[in-house]
């Protein structure tokens, strides 16, 4: 089907390529210097982002490993081990029980998420259409999961992820794709942004308020306006909880806000959550420019999309196990196989040399 295959190698592909793995390198090392700086001239603690990063560069690198040498093998494996975590450990971290909409902090969610995306991802990426089949099972019955351990959010982007993946195979550009995935991480960043300013009508903000709990919106009232009094800087990573008078009111807090952009911009000022946003518009630029199909791509794109959103929702980068996860998905999606896949090998002489994706 020619519609599966993504760009043809052309002549500066490779270097556009690594030039792709440089901008991370850099858009990564600078997250972590800014943790630093700040965490330096607030009196913060930046041992947790620095894990994070740390986590998301070795997910990364043996993602780009196990994808080359095991293109279908590894995200399967990866797909049964998330299943496995996230029923085994229901309860990712210490922290406060926030069950709506997303589960427990939404870190559940978060790796049966992925873990949909990495079973389409290798679905995609073998020629038999039995396993691909079987793969394409496993990952509903990821999402029968999600729902069973009560994430309505995890479902519905179980899901919507897999439908997604479903679709990829008609798309022959993913370009806009690609585009469409960023456009809607960040109008899911603008709602909680709203919501955490009193932005949106009084009868949308008591709805998501009551889908939210106050509790969060109450952490996101109280990340904002350390925002706006220390946009520069920041209060410092890991200040967050202490500097709080929403936070301390659970029995058991973690002290974070449940929101990653609301998270960075309180901690570590605009410079942060634009770090952030890089970090995240990179990873989809490497699937833009990655020589693997283009359902392969847009699959592993729409699984870090939906992570996007969660993590804007709750606190679902905090967690070890999903930052590495992320990292091993994207590094998946942009491996470069040691051979050519089939769907690569069959269309590259029924295709016409001006049909080739250009960016």
């Amino acid at each position: 089907m020619t519609s599966a295959v993504g760009p043809e190698p052309a002549a500066g592909d490779d270097d556009r390529r690594n030039g792709s793995d440089a901008a991370g390198v850099v858009i990564l090392g600078a997250c972590a210097a800014w943790a630093l700086i700040t965490a330096a001239l607030r009196d913060g603690r930046p041992e947790g982002v620095l894990l994070a990063l740390l986590a998301v560069a070795a997910g990364y690198a043996a993602g780009r490993i196990c994808g080359a040498l095991l293109p279908v093998a590894a995200p399967s494996a990866w797909a049964l081990a998330g299943i496995g975590l996230s029923v085994g450990l229901p309860h990712l971290s210490p922290g406060p029980e926030i069950i709506t909409p997303l589960g427990d902090a939404g870190g559940a969610a978060a790796l049966l998420v992925l873990s949909t995306g990495a079973a389409c991802c290798a679905a995609w990426a073998t020629e038999a259409l039995v396993l691909r089949m079987v793969l394409r099972a496993l990952a509903a019955g990821i999402a029968v999961v999600s729902a069973v351990l009560g994430s309505v959010g995890g479902f519905a982007a179980c899901v919507a992820v897999l439908l997604c993946s479903l679709a990829a195979g008609r798309i022959r550009h993913r370009g806009p794709g690609i585009a469409g995935m960023a456009l809607s991480a960040f109008l899911v960043a603008g709602l909680t942004w709203a919501v955490a300013g009193n932005a949106v009508p009084r009868g949308l903000g008591v709805s998501l308020e009551g889908q939210l709990t106050s509790h969060r919106v109450g952490l996101w009232h109280d990340a904002l306006s350390m925002a706006r009094g220390e946009p520069a800087l920041g209060v410092g990573p890991g200040r967050f909880g202490e500097l709080s008078g929403t936070a301390p009111r659970t029995l058991l807090s973690d002290g974070k806000p449940h929101s990653a952009p609301l998270q960075q911009v309180a901690e570590q000022g605009v410079v942060g959550v634009t770090l952030l946003a890089a970090a995240f518009c990179w990873v989809l630029y490497a699937l833009w420019r990655t020589r693997r199909p283009t359902p392969v791509a847009l699959t592993a794109g729409a699984a870090l999309t939906a992570l996007a959103a969660i993590a804007c929702l709750g606190n679902a980068l905090s967690f070890t196990t999903v930052t590495v996860t992320a990292g091993l998905l994207a590094g998946l999606a942009t491996a470069r196989p040691l051979a050519d896949e089939p769907a690569r090998q069959e269309t590259t002489n029924a295709r016409p040399r001006g049909d080739r994706l250009t960016p």
